[in-house]
Parts: C-alpha cells; structure tokens; sequence
C-alpha cells in the first residue's frame, strides 16, 4: 500500500517490546487505528457483491464517492490538492491506471470466488513490492524472505488447487484476485515515485479521480449496472474502504512496527471468510485453512524487520 515510513529496528531482543511501549505512549491510537483500517477493509469484498452494480461500476463508485472527504481530509491536514506538473501528472495517472485495473480485476474475482481467497491472493502485493525493492537494492533475498516466498507460493498452490476442484469458475476469480495483487504492486511502485515531491492526501485524492475517470467508461463498456437501487452499499464501500480503512492504515503504520501491522492485516481475511461462511455458507476445506495459514504467516514474515541483505555479485563488462 505505498507503506508510509516504517521505523527501522536494530538487533537488540528487546528493542520491539521498548519500541511498542514508546510507539503507545506517544501514539495511543495507532495500534486501534491500524487494526480498525484492517477491520474496515475487511467488509469490503462483501460490500462489493452488496453493491447492486457491475464489479467495475462498484469499483468506480468507491473512488467517486470518497473524493469529497479525501479532498477535506487534504484541507484539513494542510496537505491542499493541487494540480503537480507534468512528470507528476505522467506518475499519478500511472498511479491511477495501475488502482483502476487492480480494483476492476478484484471486483470481478470477489463476485467468482470465496471472500477469503479473495482477500488472500489481493494481499499477494507484499510479497510482490517486496521482490521490487530486493531488484531495486541489487539484494538477495533473506532467509526469512525465502521463507516467506516459499510459504505463499505453497499456500496459493493449496487454496488454488481447492478451488479448482470446487469449479473452474472460483479458480478464476482467484486467478483474478491474484492478478489484481500484481496490479496494485504497480500502484505502489507508482506512488513511491511521487511520495517525494508530492505530499500523501493530495497523491491519493489525484490517483482516485483519474481512476474513477477511468473506471466510468470501462463499465459503460462492458454493459455494467453503473446507477444502484439502492446508494447505501456503494456508499459504505466508499466510506469503508477508501476513507476510513486507507485512512486510518496511513495513521497507524508509521507508529506500529511492521510485524505487528502484519498481524493486525491478517484480520483481513479472517473477517473475510466469517463473512462469507455467514451470508453465502462459503465453507473452508482443511487444504483451505493450511493454505491460509501458509500465506498468513508468509504475510507476517515478510513484515519482519531484516538486520541485513546480502548484495548480489555484479559482475563488470
């Protein structure tokens, strides 16, 4: 997610517990907020199939409808939104084009599989932007990276291979759920490029108007209910997802430390499939929960603070 600044950790053992006491004395709320951002992200894969609309129309609605309070959120934290110039404007409309796509391919996937899986395989883009910055550094990757690589790889071949089983329908919205981690890996690298000369609420409330510009006719395109009956899904899913579960991610991460951002995320899915269970009986097989827990925990390791990267070898020409 464009992570704001994560505090770096040095070996001493006891360093996270004095970090977590000092971070919720000066910060009391960011451990709440994270894990209530988590929480409101969670309910939106279902506010998704609640929406009455197509899957790119919900997506659209999402960024359309949360562009007013972003845009109050901007004025309110002297972060005022403005028009950046033109190699700005090139990143923030890559920003959107990579958000645009990733919420129209997920959209689609969470009406075609399992709320669990779904939510699973869109959080493959931490392991993703983390193979980014490894690339970037000219890194290796650690042993707990290895670790975490081979236990997402081991955990979406299971829930992969359960849902192909269920029907090939699911082991598509999977695959979708999957591609669109991969898209939203691009958003990230995007806002990273425009993180420095362009300040986080005015980057976000850009990169979702351009989105939603881009998501409007691609609904209309393909023949989608874009008008709901009913406003009120589409509008928690704007408020839910976008304003406050962003929101309140980009408070409490720079204040918690990335392992326990980790655990707090892993609400996520878990709210996920209860819901599913509850409102579609989405059931998950003993080969569903090892693979959920294989990427979980994958999910918290590759959060963990390293001590060091090794470099590759370059060889010269």
């Amino acid at each position: 997610m464009g992570w704001p600044w994560v505090p770096a950790f040095n070996s001493e053992p006891n360093y996270l517990i004095d970090f977590v006491m000092r971070s919720t004395a000066d910060h009391p709320f960011a451990f709440a907020a994270v894990l209530a951002g988590s929480t409101a992200l969670a309910f939106g894969p279902w506010l998704v199939r609640l929406s009455g609309v197509g899957a790119v129309a919900a997506g659209f609605w999402r960024l359309a409808l949360a562009l007013p309070f972003l845009f109050a959120i901007a004025a309110a934290t002297r972060q005022p939104v403005h028009w950046p110039g033109r190699r700005l404007s090139l990143i923030v409309a890559a920003a959107a084009f990579f958000f645009a796509t990733d919420l129209a391919a997920w959209h689609v996937g969470i009406h075609m599989t399992k709320l669990g899986n779904a939510t699973l395989f869109g959080n493959v883009s931490s392991f993703a932007f983390a193979a980014w910055g490894l690339w970037l550094s000219r890194s290796l990757p650690s042993r707990t990276q290895g670790l975490a690589l081979g236990l997402a790889a081991v955990g979406a071949a299971l829930l992969m291979g359960s849902s192909f089983e269920l029907s090939p329908r699911n082991f598509t919205g999977d695959l979708l759920a999957l591609f669109a981690g991969l898209l939203y890996t691009g958003y990230l690298i995007a806002v990273q490029h425009g993180r420095g000369s362009l300040k986080p609420m005015p980057l976000l409330f850009l990169s979702s108007a351009f989105g939603a510009a881009m998501l409007l006719p691609l609904s209309l395109a393909f023949g989608e209910q874009v008008i709901p009956a009913d406003w009120t899904y589409v509008f928690l899913l704007a408020l839910g997802s976008q304003v406050i579960g962003q929101g309140l991610l980009v408070y409490g991460i720079g204040h918690v430390p990335p392992m326990i951002v980790g655990l707090a995320l892993l609400t996520q899915p878990a709210i996920s499939a209860f819901v599913g269970w509850v409102a579609y009986g989405e059931t998950l097989s003993p080969v569903d929960w090892l693979g959920a827990v294989a990427i979980g925990t994958a999910l918290v390791l590759v959060r963990l603070p390293e001590r060091g990267l090794r470099k590759v070898a370059v060889q010269t020409s």
